[in-house]
């Protein structure tokens, strides 16, 4: 029974975050935030420590220079990313019903507000499209890998007929995503959610143009 006990005390030992580590959680959650509202060039460690309560060289003591910091705050915005937005969508049905989950989620997220400054990717992409990097690597890497999302939910429509065979798969995603970054900015700006609804009411009518006719159904 003492050796049960004593794996088990291990086991949750384990289980457990350091200080250390949720130190470093907290630092990097507060980075993601600011970074929405001052950016990644204008993420000083002095902004940074202030806001977490730390001394500056606490900062070093878990990333040894601001590239690091700026990688480790990518993969953190990642994360919660496709926590609040990827992972719920996933829930509805492939095709049509998916892609506007999608949007949804992602609206939802602007809207309770989960980075202050609206969506990380978008806010980092307009500051780094001319700044190459490991940094402008990661955000390229995320950034492709939503728009295979969107890709992906078009051509399952296809696939279930919920969406013409013949339709140009590349320009829809186009412009499903040009309404979602326009909502975010005009949200950001405004606090108004009338241009959440209107980005949605514009993907209906993507949706709607590209869609198979009931004749075309019938056949």
């Amino acid at each position: 029974m003492s050796n049960i006990s004593s794996l088990k005390t291990e086991q949750g030992a384990k289980s457990r975050p350091s200080k250390g580590q949720t130190s470093r959680a907290t630092i990097l959650l507060t980075a993601a935030k600011l970074v929405t509202i001052k950016g990644l060039n204008g993420l000083s460690l002095r902004d940074l420590a202030a806001e977490v309560g730390i001394s500056k060289s606490g900062l070093y003591a878990h990333f040894k220079d601001k590239e690091e910091l700026e990688l480790a705050t990518i993969e953190t915005a990642a994360v919660i990313f496709d926590n609040e937005v990827l992972q719920p969508a996933m829930q509805a049905h492939a095709g049509t019903e998916r892609l506007k989950a999608v949007a949804n989620s992602f609206f939802s997220h602007l809207e309770r507000k989960v980075f202050p400054g609206g969506c990380f990717f978008a806010a980092v992409a307009a500051e780094l499209d001319t700044r190459p990097g490991p940094a402008h690597d990661r955000v390229v890497e995320v950034l492709d890998k939503w728009l295979s999302l969107l890709k992906q939910c078009i051509l399952d429509a296809q696939l279930h007929g919920e969406i013409d065979a013949k339709a140009d798969v590349a320009q829809a995603v186009f412009e499903i995503e040009a309404m979602l970054l326009a909502a975010n900015f005009l949200f950001v700006m405004r606090n108004d959610p009338i241009h959440l609804t209107q980005s949605r009411r514009g993907i209906d009518n993507v949706l709607a143009r590209l869609a198979v006719s009931t004749a075309a159904k019938k056949r």
